[in-house]
């Protein structure tokens, strides 16, 4: 098996350190990740300057690394360009969760959807951080299962994990969709500029069978999710007034 690793925290992330570890013991694999951090970028490709793709000087236990001065969706990109017939796609650990609303500006996601959208499966993996970085080590026993679970079979799939601190279970979910109340918390620089932050408050609580009231109640949550974004039932509903 042919697998791909990036992420959107760039080539230096202990995250994609963490994912290429455990992705070795399924196939072959290859690492190529942003050369800076690419996090919230959402599905951006570059389209207005070439990219550029050079071998990292980081080591993955061997594996062979390139970073580009793209976006995590034109790494996949670049990456199937260089090493043909790649058979799925990891995209992670990712150093925050994708929970429910933040799917839509994930570059972590975005890479596995830019897989999919090549015909490649596309895994996306993530797990909150805080003061201290993940403990890795604690969680690459359940890495290794769900990877174990889902690069079975050869079928076309897009798949949104997201592990606990310390996961206990792993379960299947989900997305969370809940509303939002944005906020814009003003502020100054040292040098008395003014500057403004973007922060979101949830409104309602996770609905249990979750991908948030997974992690919250320390389960890895697995959501299967697809591109098509249609609307089927409203869809049917003005289809029938015509």
């Amino acid at each position: 098996m042919k697998i791909l690793v990036t992420n959107d925290d760039g080539i230096y992330s202990p995250g994609i350190a963490a994912l290429a570890r455990v992705a070795k013991k399924f196939g072959d694999v290859k690492v190529v990740a942003p050369d800076v951090e690419q996090s919230s970028m959402g599905h951006a490709v570059t389209h207005s300057r070439p990219l550029s793709c050079k071998k990292s000087p980081i080591e993955f236990q061997d594996i062979e690394a390139y970073r580009v001065n793209g976006t995590p969706a034109d790494c996949v990109a670049m990456g199937t360009h260089l090493w043909k017939n790649v058979d799925v796609v990891l995209s992670g650990i990712n150093m925050g969760p994708n929970l429910g609303n933040s799917m839509w500006h994930s570059g972590t996601l975005a890479a596995a959807k830019q897989a999919v959208l090549f015909g490649i499966k596309g895994i996306a993996l993530s797990t909150p951080v805080g003061k201290t970085e993940p403990d890795f080590d604690l969680l690459e026993p359940f890495v290794e299962q769900a990877l174990g679970l889902l690069l079975k079979g050869d079928e076309l799939a897009l798949y949104n994990v997201n592990f606990p601190e310390s996961p206990k279970d792993i379960v299947w979910t989900r997305q969370s969709v809940r509303l939002y109340d944005g906020t814009i918390i003003p502020g100054k620089d040292p040098m008395g500029r003014k500057h403004y932050w973007f922060t979101v408050t949830p409104l309602e609580a996770a609905e249990e069978g979750t991908d948030r009231w997974a992690v919250e109640n320390d389960m890895v949550s697995i959501t299967p999710l697809r591109l098509d974004l249609t609307d089927e039932a409203t869809l049917q509903e003005k289809l029938g007034e015509t």
